[in-house]
């Protein structure tokens, strides 16, 4: 008898974790419809471009996006003036926007043809995403590519989370990225 429900109880975990598998796969599916259908026209959006833009054409050395990004990681409460003016921006705007037309969404970024924050919605654990794959994946070089990040739990939200990135394109070219926090479990 005891060897009976040792077998039923493992095939009831095996069935249990096939379904929870099969779920995940159709959670990512629909993610990666929603990025290259729904957000991947976001990085053409006009105000995003042009602050992009901008950026780019200051020309920021390595130099100076990684000490900002030294300093930038250091404020663990609060912000500082680069961080405030980065969340009030015309391009923060248009970021909130986009995050506010979709309950899914919970954030975004957007990132320079070097990685570094131009703006976002809310404050970044660090500046320079250029060495992270959210960035080198999006920009691909400058091609441009859709990225999506494996899923994972956030404890602090109960839900299953991802990160969305997308180029932001001008004339054919990436010449930065944006990054969506995607709330998976919003998206069925």
């Amino acid at each position: 008898m005891k060897r009976a429900f040792v077998i039923i109880t493992a095939i009831v975990f095996v069935i249990s974790m096939v379904g929870t598998v099969f779920a995940a796969d159709v959670n990512m599916k629909m993610v990666n419809w929603t990025a290259n259908t729904v957000l991947a026209k976001y990085g053409m959006d006009k105000t995003i471009v042009k602050a992009v833009k901008a950026q780019n054409k200051k020309g920021l050395s390595l130099g100076y996006i990684k000490d900002t990004d030294r300093v930038w990681r250091g404020i663990l409460d609060g912000t500082i003036a680069i961080q405030d003016d980065m969340m009030v921006s015309d391009c923060a705007k248009a970021a909130k926007a986009i995050v506010d037309s979709h309950d899914y969404l919970f954030e975004a970024f957007i990132m320079d043809n070097q990685g570094a924050n131009v703006c976002m919605t809310d404050k970044t654990s660090d500046y320079w995403q250029g060495d992270e794959a959210k960035f080198t994946n999006s920009y691909n070089g400058g091609i441009g590519a859709v990225f999506v990040d494996e899923m994972e739990m956030d404890d602090g939200m109960k839900a299953n989370v991802t990160q969305v990135s997308v180029p932001v394109m001008d004339k054919g070219k990436a010449i930065g990225a944006i990054t969506f926090g995607v709330n998976v479990d919003k998206l069925q």
